[in-house]
Order: C-alpha cells, then structure tokens, then sequence
C-alpha cells in the first residue's frame, strides 16, 4: 500500500495527527569516487578548490538542504529538524563518504531530511571540484539506519 494515495488514487500528505511523539533518527550515506588529480587536493583532511574548503562548505550546504526538505520534495512533512550531523570522510576505495544524520522528536521520521542532506553535500563536492574534473561519479544515496518510527532499521553496509 502506497501511503502517499488516497482510495480515489489521489496524492495525498500521510495523516501523523494519530501518531506518538518519539524520539527519531535517520542516517544516510552518499559515496562520490574522484579522480585522481582532484584527491591531490586534499589539505589536512578538506579537499582545496579555487571555490573554498570543498568539505566544509558541502556539511554546510547539506544541513541546509536537509532543514529544507519540506519545500523540495512533494507532501513531505515540514519540520524543525532538533540536530542535522554531516560527516565526511575517504575510504579505503579514495571514495569520499558522506554521513548525514537527522534528528528530531516528532510524529513522523527524518529519512528524507536524511537522504536530501547526503546528496546536497555529495552536489556541493562535485559543483566545487568540477573544474578540477568531470570524471566526478556520484555513486550512491541510501539509508543507512533509522530508528523511533513503527521499524527501525540498519543496513550492513
């Protein structure tokens, strides 16, 4: 059962009036691979481009874009996220990892705020290095966990 259709077929915002406040978390993960005349950029754990610290400014523009998730995605809940955490990190792979975690007490969970935060970070590495390279691949967006809702759930990896 879709829960975004009325009976009619219509699209319609889920209905969380009925549901409990919990505490709620979500985390996902994009992976962006780079070449390697733009991982020779990297300075003290930040990728350098003539744009500013790539990392830094791509935690910014995801947190943004996660407390904005309610304006970009059709009948998705607006909320007032409680924490929104970005990690990025270089794997084994020299892929760039890019965990972005929301939180938030509320009826209904955070997994778009989530994923739209992960990816936006993972738009921001490949606008700020694009000059660097086209050979930019942005691999994956997916849901690593969540927790608070009717399921929880965890990816292994």
């Amino acid at each position: 059962m879709l829960t975004h259709i009325k009976d009619t077929g219509d699209p319609a915002m889920v209905d969380v009036s009925e549901k409990l406040v919990t505490r709620r978390t979500a985390t996902a993960r994009s992976t962006v691979s780079l070449p390697l005349e733009v991982l020779e950029h990297l300075v003290d754990g930040d990728l350098q481009s003539k744009k500013g610290p790539v990392f830094q400014t791509a935690i910014i523009a995801g947190i943004m874009a996660a407390k904005k998730t309610g304006e970009l995605i059709p009948l998705c809940h607006p909320l007032g996220l409680d924490n929104c955490d970005i990690q990025i990190s270089i794997n084994k792979q020299n892929e760039v990892v890019i965990d972005c975690t929301a939180t938030i007490t509320a009826k209904t969970g955070v997994e778009m705020e989530a994923l739209v935060g992960a990816s936006l970070a993972a738009l921001t590495i490949y606008d700020m290095c694009k000059a660097m390279s086209h050979d930019i691949i942005i691999k994956e967006t997916k849901l690593m966990a969540k927790t608070g809702g009717k399921r929880d759930f965890r990816r292994n990896e």
